[in-house]
């Protein structure tokens, strides 16, 4: 059984295709999905992630317009959604087109002047594969709308302002990790994100300097609970931040974890405690370039989301045990878990033949077809035309 893989598209094309779609558009805008490499679950709780930008990516045209309107059109939805500038407000829109609405919002929060404007979108992010589609949407939308209001913000404000999209617009809470790494990563890089102060460090991602890939595997795969399970895991890490006398579980220590008398509290506390701990020795890792010890940190860290956190499943299991079987390095689920993707470290010469043999083991379960994205680690947003 052959993979089935997921390319990114050429960025000069897409961008030539959106402009046919509108007239005078001022210009083409990406933002990339992302990979989190290490560090899950572990942004509401101020500590330490280190994901990269994805070369799959979102791309908004824009185009000015003489009146208050947004008009936000999408090459994967049917309708276009229009909105006067000055009628949106938390609750106002629903569905994806909030994601946008709410940068225009979040943009005119912080004192913008934006006007009327027509946005199309093309999304070349799998959706619900945890890598992050969301952000590529808000992320393009913002450079989209600053570059027709003729405002260059930095972009720790771009962070913040997307941030306020996605959580009081569109409904759906972040940690942030996502928004940053859309904004601030670098191609050739890992971005080691601090949630306690919000300061980044570039760290050099680069395994095909030791002839190894990192594969992503969308195993297309989504749950019914997942919804409130990110909403409970988090609820739960406070409680059990609380229970330790601590502001949050950054602060905790692996003793006091396991002094927890409550099962599930303790489980969702050791999780978090050990893998911040688990970023800190991957970046470790990474600078003598122990590619086997960041491998083992990658197994340890799913095996730790899987029992401790709770939020791994059946099939991001089955494409962990068959990648370790066959070959990688290191294996774990990335995202806020229930489904959507796992990322394998294999060596360049098994990366085919691990994603035939992940695509062979969903057929044999009746499983419906994973996609494999290519994961070099890729430029943050930006104009492309």
């Amino acid at each position: 059984m052959r993979a089935e893989h997921v390319e990114p598209g050429d960025p000069a094309a897409i961008a030539a295709s959106l402009s046919e779609r509108l007239t005078d558009p001022i210009g083409v805008f990406a933002a990339p999905g992302r990979a989190n490499l290490i560090g899950e679950h572990t942004d509401y709780n101020r500590g330490l992630c280190l994901p990269i930008a994805l070369p799959h990516a979102t791309y908004v045209a824009v185009a000015r317009r003489d009146d208050d309107l947004l008009r936000v059109a999408s090459l994967q939805q049917d309708e276009a959604v229009e909105v006067p500038l000055s009628e949106i407000t938390p609750g106002r829109i629903e569905g994806w087109a909030s994601y946008v609405a709410g940068v225009a919002w979040a943009l005119r929060e912080d004192g913008h002047a934006l006007s009327g404007m027509d946005l199309v979108v093309d999304g070349r992010v799998p959706l619900g594969s945890g890598l992050s589609s969301s952000a590529a949407l808000i992320c393009s939308a913002a450079l989209a709308m600053c570059a027709a209001a003729d405002v260059d913000p930095d972009r720790a404000s771009l962070v913040r302002a997307t941030m306020r999209a996605e959580s009081e617009i569109a409904g759906a809470p972040t940690g942030g990790l996502d928004q940053t790494v859309a904004l601030v990563g670098e191609e050739g890089h890992a971005l080691l994100i601090d949630f306690a102060d919000h300061t980044t460090q570039q760290v050099p991602w680069r395994p095909d300097d030791e002839a190894l890939s990192l594969l992503v595997v969308d195993t297309r795969a989504t749950h019914a609970h997942a919804g409130g399970g990110y909403g409970q895991r988090r609820a739960d890490c406070e409680q059990a931040a609380r229970a330790l006398g601590v502001t949050s579980l950054r602060d905790a220590t692996p003793e006091a974890v396991e002094r927890l008398t409550d099962l599930r509290l303790r489980r969702r506390a050791r999780h978090v405690v050990t893998e911040i701990a688990r970023v800190e020795a991957a970046v470790a890792g990474l600078a003598r370039s122990d590619w086997q010890g960041v491998g083992k940190l990658f197994d340890a860290s799913h095996a730790s989301m899987r029992d401790d956190f709770e939020i791994s499943c059946e099939e991001l299991d089955a494409v962990v045990d068959t990648a370790r079987t066959h070959g990688a390095v290191g294996a774990r689920m990335t995202g806020g878990g229930f489904g959507g993707s796992v990322i394998a470290l294999v060596p360049e010469d098994r990366a085919d033949a691990v994603a035939d043999e992940i695509a062979g083991v969903f057929a044999d379960r009746g499983w419906a077809l994973p996609g494999v994205l290519p994961a070099p680690a890729s430029a943050s947003a930006r104009r492309i035309s």
